[in-house]
């Protein structure tokens, strides 16, 4: 059944201080556990994206704000979208996201992926390897966290990683451990990854990208002799809700400019109908879980999407 899932990416709201900054985030993830949304994602940044005014603007840490979403919601899954490989020794990542499993009674979603952002690890002082180099590290860090989420005491021997009897306790929640999700549709390397290791895979883009992308990994599955179906394929773009047509094209010609051939990969912009229209078609091209960001959304407008993606589509709040 088609289902669906929210993106908080910002963490600037007009009006609310410091104080309330948390209280704030927590009434919008309510609102998409109460209106049907079956998870929610925050970006694994330190620094805010450019796009949404840089690191001058507020954001807070994932995993501490994860866990403390966990005690204020009550069915809706939690990950994030998502954890970039060089942040994080991948051993303490399992032992984070296991806790964020505890707390959210088996709710925890291990997102994850090779990092880019190369400003923010300059900023913060985090090394910033090749891709080559990157995508090993992811390799090794899927090996090390699925071992940690199902194994006793795993061992490991990588070149860049290793465990040696890692113990995890108490264990994940969820049998088999949370879900590991790779976002990144690079069809030479991460896609394969996704084939080799992942229960899940969140592709960037239009309809007719992400179909192509389906064949790629598709074709990495049968590679490695695995179903194809038993991932579950997630996609992430900007939702914007207009009133009308009208409103819907002051909205286009605001982005178009600068988003230029890259904004039919990256909006869904329409009035209730035409957003409908839009979403059905992701599900058409093989998509499993729509996942929309709202940027400059409030409460209101959380619950309206997700009163009418949900109810139109009947989504289900589990997968």
């Amino acid at each position: 059944m088609p289902s669906f899932g929210l993106q908080l990416p910002s963490f600037s709201f007009a009006g609310v201080p410091d104080s309330q900054r948390f209280d704030h985030v927590a009434g919008l993830a309510r609102a998409a556990d109460e209106t049907g949304f079956a998870s929610l994602w925050v970006m694994d940044h330190f620094w805010q994206l450019p796009p949404l005014g840089g690191p001058d603007e507020p954001i807070l840490e994932a995993y501490t704000l994860l866990g403390a979403l966990a005690t204020v919601t009550e069915r809706i899954e939690l990950g994030t979208m998502v954890t970039g490989v060089t942040y994080r020794n991948p051993a303490m990542l399992a032992k984070i996201v296991t806790t964020l499993d505890v707390i959210s009674h088996g709710r925890a979603v291990l997102g994850i992926g090779a990092a880019w952002y190369v400003e923010e690890h300059e900023g913060l002082g985090f090394d910033y390897p090749s891709d080559r180099e990157r995508l090993d590290r992811l390799e090794e860090a899927l090996h090390i966290c699925r071992a940690m989420f199902r194994e006793e005491s795993p061992t490991f021997q990588g070149r860049y990683y290793r465990t040696r009897g890692a113990k995890n306790i108490p264990g994940p929640l969820r049998p088999g451990g949370p879900p590991i999700l790779v976002g990144g549709s690079g069809e030479k390397r991460t896609l394969k990854l996704v084939a080799q290791y992942a229960d899940g895979s969140n592709i960037f883009g239009s309809p007719a990208t992400i179909r192509h992308k389906l064949d790629v990994l598709d074709r990495h599955c049968a590679d490695v002799g695995r179903d194809p179906a038993e991932i579950t394929k997630t996609s992430l773009s900007t939702l914007i809700l207009t009133k009308d047509a009208e409103e819907t094209a002051g909205i286009e010609a605001l982005l178009r400019p600068s988003a230029g051939a890259d904004f039919d990969e990256r909006f869904i912009v329409g009035d209730d109908a035409s957003v409908i229209e839009q979403v059905a078609a992701y599900f058409d091209a093989g998509i499993d879980e729509v996942i929309v960001n709202m940027p400059t959304a409030d409460l209101a407008a959380v619950r309206h999407a997700g009163e009418l993606l949900t109810g139109h589509f009947g989504a289900s709040a589990s997968r």
